[in-house]
């Protein structure tokens, strides 16, 4: 053996020889009164130890070694503490989803909480740690209860080694690491859900800030005799009851009030009000792609309040205001009801809702490819009137699922609920019954006509209009129409069409949703026509104008050009045609297609 090499096998013992024996030595638990170890007093080298659950519901310990200071790697001034985990446990693991927010500290003095991963793959446990420093910031941001003390001292703690975060030299060689620095998933349980409504509505959730980051586990509300401690697996729940969706991670520092967890964003919606609940770990799954806890969500402790950049922020004791639902399905087999909760927010409500009704129709054992679905139901809004849910769905030869239709329906009448600009809704519950058909209930309009070409005001007339079912033959449905005595003379268009047609003619103008205050918005969506009927709706070339959700038709020409000036001060649509009265009649199929007959009024 060599010279050289016999040095290098000295010099290296003499390292090892130097560093903390932590093998046998960690403490079992964190302190109870943690100092705070600022950022600036952080340096490689240094040895601690983090915690977090593995099984169960106790926080184990695992030694943490710091390899340098990443700057501004987590946004403007957003610095990380990188680390590698040491442990029999932490070593096989890995870095897992569920672990971030497992509190760091050095000499018993609290650093941060883990928060990211490096890259995927990893042969090694290298984590990013948020400083505590910014957690704590959450706290001023919280309105939610009278402003507290916060527990920030800047002051440098005894014994703390004085070295200074690494140059730049150091910082640069350790930058590289950045580029793969992602947050560590909190697994998103969903319990009572299909593979195939998690899979549908993935794309609606992450663009709504919500990565699905499946999960395994069950939401049982059981009793959980363990305390909530730092270390400890903590849910916000999204949706909660006979369905539920949890994304879980870890508690990094707690008070008699509140607590810190995560130490990134589950959403970053800022203010936010979930139920907060005991979880506990069945295993941890080992996996170079994807490890994750296996979790059960328990007893409710609270609620999460703030939801920032470095960390969720819950206050215990509190209890959140959750939307209500019952859903009742009506099959061949029984009728099965469904009672849950979801989160009332403005981006993530109705993708809850969708999921859920998806998920409830296509858990029904009559649900297949040809099945229709009639639906009733409402929406409860504090101070207006209900919102009335009320169509009939078949399947159409698009190829996609009718109760994909159905669940979209339903949400995007929450979100235009939530769109409007000037008032936040309070939404007190949600009733929905469907009936499921086990065929395609649908029916083009093939022709319609009348048998007079003349009328007069105040004449009726009839309409007869030729329908095709699916794989079925035609029939004929008439409808008798009274000709209004307001009529001009000269061409009257008659439009003999379903209920979508209808509705895009006469109010549902492109933008104009978007511009509505909550009572204008609610009183549009109950004038909405269900497609189970055939309309009929008399159209004369005279101007219209809407202002919000009321119709005014065949405008003389001086009040239209008043009204034109008025076009920037108010929401306001003119279009060149008015609909001036309307008839229809009930059908126990979908409608589709519209025709336009044209006659002569004397």
């Amino acid at each position: 053996m060599n010279r050289a090499v016999v040095i290098r096998r000295f010099v290296s013992l003499l390292l090892l020889a130097s560093l903390p024996l932590f093998a046998g030595t960690l403490p079992a638990a964190p302190p109870d009164h943690p100092g705070i170890l600022p950022l600036d007093q952080i340096h490689p080298g240094m040895r601690g130890v983090a915690y977090t659950v593995f099984e169960g519901a106790v926080p184990e310990p695992m030694e943490v070694e710091v390899l340098g200071i990443l700057r501004n790697v987590n946004g403007p001034k957003g610095d990380i503490i990188l680390v590698r985990l040491h442990g029999a446990k932490a070593e096989y693991t890995g870095v897992v989803a569920g672990m971030s927010g497992s509190p760091v500290y050095f000499d018993g003095k609290l650093a941060g909480a883990l928060a990211f991963r490096i890259g995927e793959f990893s042969k090694e446990p290298i984590a990013g740690v948020t400083p505590i420093e910014d957690m704590l910031e959450i706290n001023a941001l919280d309105a939610s209860q009278p402003p507290t003390a916060q527990p920030v001292s800047s002051a440098s703690p005894e014994g703390a080694s004085k070295t200074s975060a690494p140059g730049p030299s150091s910082a640069a060689a350790l930058q590289d690491y950045a580029n793969y620095l992602r947050p560590i998933e909190a697994p998103l349980v969903f319990s009572g859900f299909s593979e195939e409504a998690v899979r549908r509505f993935g794309p609606q959730f992450a663009a709504a800030g919500v990565v699905p980051v499946m999960g395994a586990g069950s939401a049982t509300q059981e009793k959980q005799p363990e305390p909530v401690e730092p270390g400890s697996s903590v849910s916000a729940v999204l949706i909660g009851g006979d369905m539920s969706v949890a994304a879980t991670c870890t508690v990094t520092y707690i008070d008699p009030q509140r607590l810190l967890a995560c130490g990134h964003p589950l959403m970053q919606f800022g203010a936010v009000d979930l139920p907060m609940t005991k979880a506990y770990v069945v295993a941890t799954l080992a996996s170079p792609l994807d490890a994750f806890k296996i979790i059960n969500t328990t007893e409710p402790v609270g609620a999460f309040v703030q939801d920032r950049h470095a960390g969720i922020l819950g206050r215990f004791g509190k209890v959140p205001e959750m939307i209500p639902v019952t859903l009742t399905v009506h099959g061949a087999g029984g009728v099965k009801q469904f009672h849950y909760q979801v989160l009332n927010n403005a981006k993530l409500t109705p993708v809850a809702m969708m999921v859920t009704v998806f998920n409830a129709l296509q858990g029904m054992n009559a649900y297949g490819e040809e099945t229709s679905y009639r639906m009733q139901g409402s929406i409860n809004v504090s101070g207006f009137p209900e919102v009335r849910l009320q169509n009939m769905f078949a399947p159409a030869d698009s190829g996609m699922p009718t109760a994909v239709g159905v669940a979209t329906s339903v949400g995007e009448r929450f979100s235009r609920i939530f769109a409007n600009p000037y008032g936040t809704p309070t939404i007190q519950g949600v009733n929905l019954e469907f009936n499921l058909i086990p065929e395609r209930r649908a029916a083009r309009l093939e022709t319609a006509r009348t048998a007079v070409t003349e009328a007069r005001p105040g004449d009726d007339i009839v309409i007869e209009a030729v329908l095709r079912p699916y794989r079925g033959e035609p029939f004929v449905r008439q409808v008798h129409v009274k000709i209004p005595a307001s009529v001009s003379r000269g061409t009257l268009r008659i439009l003999v069409s379903d209920g979508d047609t209808l509705d895009r003619m006469r109010h549902f103008y492109p933008g104009l949703g978007a511009r509505l205050d909550l009572a204008s918005t609610i009183a549009l969506l109950n004038q909405e026509h269900p497609d189970d009927r055939l309309y009929v709706s008399l159209l004369q070339p005279n101007p219209e104008a809407m202002v919000k959700d009321k119709v005014m038709p065949t405008l003389p020409l001086s009040v239209m050009n008043v009204m034109e000036g008025m076009r920037g001060t108010q929401d306001m649509v003119v279009v060149g045609e008015s609909a001036v009265d309307e008839a229809s009649t009930p059908l126990d199929y979908v409608v589709s297609g519209a025709q336009i007959i044209s006659i002569t009024i004397k």
